[in-house]
């Protein structure tokens, strides 16, 4: 059974009765999941081939990132019109689900001295977003190659009605919140 199938039939329905909602159209969901990792320090330090962050980044999310540039320049920032300063990945559908089951089933629980993440992380939307602060407790990057640790940005954005159906679903999930 896939983790899409998991969420649907089983997570869903006890969701339903715990929150007692009554349509099921207004259960939360997931709509999309949002990868960023900024590169400006690293462009601005002189290296100019950020390919290998770019590849680590595709191998993470399975899709290839898109570049984003900065849209004015900063002088006391030492930023210049059209360099580059992050780069993003959205995943949704089969590639969502897949990135969001091994995220919370094999890559959290395997960084060392893990204690859980905040839940202090909804928006007001009750969208979730977290910090990891090296890309490496990924298995798919490779550890020989990598050059510099980068912290990357992880957002979950949800249909929902409030923070607290967001953060009901994500604990229905066994997300690892700390306590």
């Amino acid at each position: 059974m896939s983790f899409q199938q998991h969420i649907n039939s089983k997570v869903l329905p006890e969701l339903q009765k715990t929150l007692k909602i009554e349509n099921v159209m207004q259960l939360p969901r997931f709509e999309k999941v949002v990868l960023n990792m900024g590169i400006g320090t690293y462009v601005a330090s002189g290296n100019k081939d950020f390919s290998s962050l770019k590849n680590d980044l595709a191998l993470i999310a399975g899709q290839m990132p898109k570049i984003n540039v900065s849209r004015k320049s900063i002088s006391n920032f030492k930023l210049r019109e059209g360099m580059p300063v992050g780069m993003t990945v959205t995943l949704r559908g089969e590639r969502m689900y897949a990135f969001l089951e091994k995220l919370i089933a094999v890559i959290l629980p395997r960084v060392r001295d893990f204690r859980g993440i905040s839940s202090k992380g909804f928006d007001h939307a009750g969208n979730f977003n977290f910090g990891v602060k090296e890309h490496t407790i990924f298995p798919e990057v490779p550890q020989l190659d990598v050059v510099k640790t980068h912290g990357l940005q992880i957002t979950f954005k949800f249909k929902s009605e409030s923070t607290e159906h967001s953060k009901a679903f994500l604990d229905a999930l066994k997300f690892p919140f700390t306590r």
